[in-house]
């Protein structure tokens, strides 16, 4: 087939052009011939992927660097495209004359030759991604136990499964399970997995062997609880990962109300059948409760599973349960700093037509939660975001330290100091606690990719800063801080190519998005990292 002024022959995967000769890859090759059947017509990302790849679990980026191969292949411009055009919002089209040659006319048996070729080259291809998966598999799924601390016992506690299903049964479950966590946590001499990778195991069937070997720990805590009008039971067992032998189990049958103390029994348990020393300081944050209102602790949880969606709604409803949780505990330091967060993070959506007062609400908040309640890293931790919020970096960075210094093993405080240490141009400090996060949490989030990729860029170290925010994106192709980052990194690289791509990306994503709008939306308190990066977005082409 003939298109533009380009001879087609999907057989052999070769477009030709007078004496010039292109050979494409059996993807690259489908995707074209694809548009070709469509010339003229929008086609849509989701459309070319079933018809590429059909039975195949694709990346996000599969279709659009596919699309790039092209373009440079065609000789094609993707601001004034002769053959592929970008619909923003929608996909591609095919603008480029399309006419059947002679040479293009095959029989069916040729046909089904070529369907199989590309079939068994689909499979070929898949296999070889799936062994470069493998080989090139970021430390979240596979820790580097070098970098874990081997003189004091490590351990993940496992989500406590609900034996009643109610939604309130779940909330109370699985809040027991991250208040065990949060208390093991502040234990210096003890290495506490954070709770979203615990999180993220839940309905995992794996032997507690090879969640030891895969995760670098020592021991497994896991258990149930049931809930039952005034009643409770709640059976747990500490597991040696190296045997698979109990090293300690225990079940208690108590009322509701004795739930708090029931779980403050089970920590001591654990600590002392770990054999773990307690500093003074530890001891007292320890024989603190949060709460022992247990209404207070209800409406506090199903705050917290509302905040989990992330949208204008839930944030609402969210507020609303902290505020019945404060209402029934006047003193309850955790609601005030989960209240703090949820309007500074709705300050940072624009969710608010009084962004001032909001701010300041949250930041005050924040300050109260740390006067009630000194003894827990997420009250710190929800004053640090508020404060960061509010571009006051260095009470930001105060209030994530005494995070930390409350609870050594608190993952996302790492990640928030390495995101703070960022905006001061303190890149190098950022990798390091990025990197004790990842230890920390194996199964971190895209934001760690992001922070990571962020502070690799500020550095100057733009391989590296490359390859986490490509990982970041296969994570969450739509957060604009990634995209961004990544088009300025491939501009100074000097992959021009790539970066153009990622600008063609990021306007499709968001139309809006321009150089002028960046400068107010990435927080940063370094003039020569955002000179740096705005000189590099113009040269990828970021429009002013």
């Amino acid at each position: 087939m003939l298109i533009g002024n380009w001879e087609v022959s999907p057989t052999q995967g070769v477009i030709t052009r007078g004496e010039e000769k292109v050979k494409l890859e059996p993807k690259v090759t489908e995707v074209l011939v694809y548009l070709a059947t469509r010339p003229g017509e929008v086609v849509s990302r989701d459309d070319i992927e079933q018809a590429v790849w059909p039975n195949a679990l694709v990346g996000y980026e599969s279709v659009t660097k596919s699309i790039i191969k092209l373009r440079k292949a065609l000789g094609d411009d993707a601001r004034n495209p002769e053959y592929i055009e970008t619909i923003p919002k929608r996909g591609y089209r095919l603008i480029a004359p399309v006419q059947e040659s002679s040479a293009g006319k095959t029989s069916p048996e040729t046909r089904n030759s070529s369907r199989l070729a590309f079939a068994i080259s689909g499979m070929l291809l898949l296999a070889v991604a799936l062994v470069l998966v493998y080989m090139f598999m970021p430390e979240s799924t596979s820790p580097d136990s070098e970098n874990m601390t081997a003189t004091i016992p490590s351990i993940i506690v496992l989500p406590f499964e609900n034996l009643d299903k109610t939604q309130q049964s779940i909330s109370f479950t699985d809040g027991m399970t991250e208040d065990i966590i949060t208390d093991l946590s502040s234990i210096s001499n003890l290495q506490v997995l954070a709770s979203s990778t615990a999180f993220s195991l839940r309905g995992r069937q794996a032997s507690v062997q090879e969640l030891g070997k895969e995760l670098s720990v020592d021991f497994v805590l896991q258990g149930s609880i049931r809930r039952h009008k005034d009643s409770i039971r709640i059976n747990a067992q500490l597991v040696d990962t190296s045997t698979g032998f109990q090293k300690w189990a225990k079940r208690y049958d108590r009322q509701t109300r004795e739930a708090f103390e029931v779980q403050d029994e089970l920590t001591a348990s654990i600590v002392e059948a770990l054999a773990v020393s307690l500093s003074p300081q530890e001891q007292q944050r320890m024989a603190r409760r949060t709460t022992n209102n247990l209404a207070a602790y209800d409406h506090f949880r199903e705050g917290q599973r509302q905040s989990k969606f992330g949208t204008r709604e839930t944030n609402l409803l969210a507020e609303e349960a902290y505020k019945k949780a404060i209402d029934s505990d006047h003193n309850y330091g955790r609601a005030y700093g989960a209240l703090a967060y949820t309007l500074a993070y709705r300050y940072r959506r624009g969710w608010t037509d009084t962004p001032v007062h909001t701010i300041d609400r949250a930041i005050e908040l924040g300050k109260l939660a740390t006067k009630l309640d000194d003894s827990i890293p997420q009250t710190f931790w929800s004053l640090g975001y508020a404060h960061m919020m509010a571009n006051e970096y260095e009470q930001a960075k105060q209030a994530v330290e005494n995070a930390i210094a409350i609870s050594p093993n608190y993952a996302d405080a790492y990640g928030l100091l390495a995101l703070i240490k960022n905006t001061l141009g303190e890149s190098e400090q950022a990798i390091e606690l990025v990197k004790k996060g990842m230890q920390l949490n194996p199964y971190y989030t895209w934001d760690y990719l992001y922070n990571l990729g962020r502070a690799y860029y500020s550095s100057g170290q733009i391989d590296k800063a490359i390859e986490s925010l490509e990982q970041a994106r296969t994570r969450n192709g739509n957060a604009m801080p990634i995209r961004l980052h990544l088009a300025a990194s491939y501009a100074r690289a000097g992959r021009i190519d790539d970066a153009e791509w990622e600008v063609e990306e990021i306007q499709m994503l968001n139309p809006e998005e321009t150089i002028s709008l960046l400068k107010t939306t990435i927080p940063t308190n370094d003039p020569q990292y955002m000179q740096m990066f705005v000189s590099d977005l113009r040269k990828a082409g970021l429009p002013e």
